[in-house]
């Protein structure tokens, strides 16, 4: 075992390289960039959206020839050009900057944001409450949601619960999360009909007192418990009820399945045949073995939840977190931040990937990945 993990930590170093380089590969070719955001920004082309970037260079006087391969910089100083060039690092080769991305990032050091003049770190971090909770409450609601309700299909297999629910998990899973989060928006949060739920942020306004998660409410003061909690479930209520519209089907049906392929093995008509009770043998003998993908699969569900973030909901309910994040550093070319959050977040699914291939070994003892010989 410890082989095999020291390989699949070795292997996590090419894969990482590949990923970055590919990606550094295709920011090459992608039409334009940091410096051409703040020429744009210089010459009243772009919005408010760089935040104040480049506003060092704005008193600057434009003129002399064009000398620079940014299509946007006619008629600005060559001088001036070849200055935002050495600010973002792009009077470098390719290679260059490529292989000092690889150091900085081996060695933790994510720098700072092109246009908000802020360390990536401090940055994600300031996003990560958000995500933290969309992440951590859709994946167990999901779990606690699926898993009974696969086992109850898989014990009802053909009988009419089992086609009308299918017919509702499948409908459920049709529906863009998105919309239907539009469709919960104008219905609960101040839009044709009711205002019964806020649509802004993780607390109010009006919350006082320092930020307290409701995983630690057992550790903190009777002010949290009190105010901030329910406040916090408050604002949650409907970006989890629009995640979780779609977010259980695959895991119920997965569960469904692996429990019919548990029953119908020859163990549980031996089990049954010694006289043991139905919920005996259910819950003693098939649930061990019908849960083992469904819990080994447990750490790379809410890691995916985590990270991948939600755009598309965070934007319907102004919730700034990792999804809306990654969505501006694209659009803004904010380099730094594109590639940093894609280190990280691979590092940690590369990672969490072994995790759970390690939990399949610590449920089912049987299961090991050493080689055989045929």
């Amino acid at each position: 075992m410890g082989a095999y993990i020291l390989r699949r930590l070795l292997l996590m170093i090419p894969t990482l390289l590949g990923i970055m380089a590919i990606s550094f590969v295709v920011v090459q070719f992608a039409p334009g960039g940091p410096v051409e955001q703040v020429i744009a920004q210089l010459r009243g082309e772009a919005t408010d959206r760089l935040g104040g970037g480049g506003s060092d260079f704005a008193g600057q006087s434009a003129g002399g020839a064009e000398t620079s391969n940014y299509r946007g910089a006619q008629g600005l100083d060559p001088e001036f050009i070849a200055k935002l060039e050495q600010q973002f690092g792009f009077d470098k080769p390719p290679l260059e900057r490529f292989g000092l991305m690889i150091w900085n990032y081996a060695r933790f050091d994510f720098g700072e944001s092109y246009f908000r003049s802020v360390s990536v770190v401090d940055l994600i971090l300031e996003k990560m409450p958000v995500s933290i909770s969309l992440g951590l409450w859709i994946t167990l609601l999901s779990y606690m949601i699926s898993i009974p309700l696969g086992i109850r299909k898989a014990l009802k297999d053909g009988s009419a619960f089992d086609a009308w629910t299918s017919g509702v998990v499948i409908i459920a899973y049709a529906i863009p999360g998105f919309v239907f989060a539009v469709f919960l928006l104008i219905l609960f949060a101040g839009g044709s009909f009711y205002d019964w739920f806020p649509i802004r942020g993780l607390l109010s306004d009006g919350v006082e007192g320092a930020w307290c998660a409701p995983w630690s409410a057992a550790f903190a003061p009777v002010d949290c418990v009190t105010r901030t909690v329910p406040d916090y479930f408050w604002h949650l209520t409907l970006p989890l009820i629009a995640l979780s519209l779609s977010a259980f089907a695959t895991t119920t049906l997965l569960t469904k399945n692996s429990f019919l392929d548990e029953i119908r093995k020859q163990y549980v008509t031996t089990a049954r045949a010694k006289g043991l009770t139905e919920r005996r043998v259910l819950y003693g003998h098939v649930f061990r073995n019908a849960m083992l993908i469904i819990v080994a699969g447990f750490p790379g569900a809410f890691i995916s939840a985590f990270f991948t973030g939600s755009l598309l909901i965070e934007q319907v309910f102004s919730l700034d977190g990792l999804g809306l994040l990654g969505f501006e550093s694209v659009y803004q070319r904010d380099y730094p931040v594109v590639f940093a959050t894609l280190y990280i977040f691979s590092l940690i699914g590369l990672v969490t990937t072994l995790v759970s291939d390690l939990t399949y070994t610590w449920i089912d003892p049987r299961i090991d990945f050493e080689k055989r010989e045929v």
